[in-house]
């Protein structure tokens, strides 16, 4: 029996190489990676997988065969540095995607588009608030057309604030839990921007993952909301790590509540969440005591 060739972009990172993690379990997946290594590390390399390196927007040179399936997670990720370095969001995030939706409909080949649920945030003003927000949601707007006008068969899901191992924790590109247990071990202040009262639906990566498996397998279109069901703040998700908390200034971009819609996931799939942020932070804490 033939393989099935899956090639997941930004398959070095923080969710995609969990994701490839998974795949690979499937003897009859024969997986790929392409990833540039911006945030992604090879030291997330899976055995089983075959890893290309180099830019999205070149996908065409690079990738030298027909996959089946595409999970397109390689794009840059976050909101406020979007602001500093708006060549590289348009870079990864536009000329990147609008190769790998070239790419897809030359091959014919099905692509689950990783979607930013910044758009939903502040009753979908959040759309706007960062050259990063605004470039995932138009981008899946890309997606669609291309749905509507070649036939590209897609799937659009949405994270909310994932977490979990291979998270970065160092430098400018640190997500939050990471940076948080980071300096519980450096028994350092967590920081926290004002307000802090700015809400989050915080999921699980191994959650997120299976999410993506059953889109990828079973979901078409768009809608696809992928997050724990409870939110909370920022400032209590801090409390939770316990420690000395110091406030820094708000920054551009920093939406104030989030909006979550799992009825596909849910209702279609059968997904849902199952690792809560509370569990992960006391284990967290009892682990490291």
């Amino acid at each position: 029996m033939a393989k099935k060739k899956i090639l997941v972009t930004g398959g070095a990172g923080f969710v995609g190489s969990n994701l490839i993690e998974e795949l690979v379990k499937d003897t009859t997946n024969d997986v790929y990676s392409l990833d540039n290594y911006f945030t992604g590390k090879k030291e997330n390399h899976i055995e089983g997988a075959n890893y290309i390196e180099g830019s999205t927007k070149d996908i065409e040179s690079l990738v030298r065969f027909k996959p089946d399936l595409v999970f397109h997670l390689g794009e840059y990720s976050r909101v406020e540095q979007s602001f500093t370095e708006i060549e590289k969001v348009w870079e990864f995030n536009k000329d990147g995607t609008f190769a790998v939706l070239e790419f897809c409909r030359k091959y014919e080949c099905k692509i689950v588009y990783a979607g930013s649920s910044t758009k939903f945030g502040d009753g979908g003003l959040g759309r706007d608030q960062s050259p990063y927000a605004w470039m995932k949601a138009t981008n899946t707007e890309l997606v669609e057309n291309y749905g509507e006008w070649f036939g590209l068969e897609y799937a659009i899901t949405y994270f909310y604030n994932v977490f979990g191992e291979r998270e970065i924790s160092e430098g400018k590109y640190a997500t939050l839990i990471a940076l948080f247990k980071e300096k519980i071990r450096n028994k350092e202040k967590l920081t926290v921007r004002k307000p802090g009262t700015q809400k989050r639906f915080f999921t699980y990566v191994k959650d997120i993952v299976s999410g993506l498996m059953l889109v990828g397998e079973k979901g078409h279109g768009n809608n696809y909301g992928l997050g724990a069901s409870d939110s909370y703040s920022i400032m209590e998700i801090a409390e939770m790590f316990g420690g000395e908390i110091e406030m820094l200034e708000e920054r551009p971009g920093n939406r104030m509540s989030a909006s979550l819609d799992t009825s596909r996931s849910n209702g279609e799939l059968g997904w849902e969440a199952k690792v809560s942020i509370k569990d992960y932070i006391r284990e967290f804490i009892v682990s490291f005591r």
